[in-house]
């Protein structure tokens, strides 16, 4: 029998969770980056697993139920060795942007509804997708809390929400985790969001800390763009080069480190803090082993420093989503 493999843990929160430093975000194994194949895609979440990664990010809204499924039949006899996150709160509108709905009714049926599809009985971390403004946070959280009560939910978790907004959640129940992007591409709504959720005791949990691609080095010109990041502003012609430039300058710091462009950028982001879990995305099991490899690479506080200047905050070129997606975050 294999031993798994014990990778470095970090809380998240204060009421006793913990998860692996580096995690596994599941989107993109709903076709968002490309075709997946189920098959495929459960032997990874089942590699992943065998390699010691026990975080995995999920959501309703990831092919609107097709992730969750997935996700579900992979850990069939493997549930008790994972903390299993989702998420609610984005609504599918053929032809529009996504709504967004935190009544709570529909935060009680959205999370039957996972359940179901994952086929468990109990969500570890449960978040708000994404904020519906015409709903106070208040009413969503507390029916989020009725989750925990009943035992269906163990902690509870936002995404995208500002700080005021996350203080107003934490006073209904405590919210062990806030998720938003956060990469050297794009940091600054993160770091002024971790100002609250550090004095609060909240975990950080970055999604896209990779610049959805862009920091492995793998783009390297605009003819390699495709997909959905075609439509991210990051990516678009106009700003291409100026982006690509600045990765050029993380490809040189990770060749001086002999480690690869993600590993350093994986790296630099957990120095930011004990209080941030990083949950990288792929279809592929060599780039998750490389994003595990990133736990090794050792940065000392010249180095951050180092990466910090060679990308500062706001260097970027394009907002981080289109005008549509940019709405529903931060807020």
């Amino acid at each position: 029998m294999t031993t798994q493999p014990l990778l470095a843990h970090r809380p998240l929160g204060r009421g006793g969770l913990s998860v692996s430093a580096i995690g596994l975000g599941c989107m993109s194994l709903s076709g968002i980056y490309g075709s997946a194949e189920d098959a495929v895609s459960e032997d990874l979440i089942r590699h992943a697993i065998d390699m010691g990664v026990d975080h995995f990010d999920s959501s309703d809204m990831y092919g609107w139920g097709h992730n969750e499924l997935v996700l579900g039949r992979a850990l069939k006899g493997r549930r008790d060795r994972v903390v299993l996150a989702t998420k609610f709160g984005q609504t599918q509108r053929p032809g529009q942007s996504n709504g967004v709905n935190g009544r709570p009714e529909y935060v009680i049926e959205a999370c039957e509804a996972s359940l179901k599809r994952l086929g468990v009985d109990v969500i570890d971390l449960y978040y708000q997708h994404r904020v519906d403004p015409a709903v106070p946070v208040e009413d969503t959280v507390g029916a989020m809390a009725k989750l925990v009560q009943q035992g269906k939910v163990r902690f509870l978790g936002m995404s995208e929400a500002a700080p005021d907004r996350i203080r107003r959640a934490h006073a209904v129940h405590p919210i062990a985790a806030v998720q938003t992007e956060y990469s050297l591409l794009y940091r600054e709504e993160a770091e002024e969001t971790r100002k609250t959720t550090v004095e609060l005791g909240i975990g950080f949990v970055a999604y896209s800390p990779l610049g959805r691609g862009f920091l492995t080095g793998a783009i390297k010109t605009f003819a390699d763009v495709d997909g959905r990041r075609a439509a991210h502003p990051r990516f678009q012609e106009a700003n291409f080069e100026q982006n690509r430039a600045l990765v050029a300058k993380i490809e040189d710091i990770a060749a001086a480190k002999a480690c690869t462009p993600a590993q350093v950028t994986l790296a630099w982001l957990l120095a930011q803090g004990p209080d941030v879990v990083a949950i990288p995305g792929t279809r592929y099991a060599p780039r998750l082993d490389e994003n595990i490899g990133a736990l090794n690479v050792d940065l000392s506080a010249a180095d951050v420093a180092l990466i910090s200047a060679a990308i500062p905050a706001g260097a970027a070129a394009g907002t981080r989503y289109p005008a549509g997606g940019m709405a529903g975050v931060f807020i």
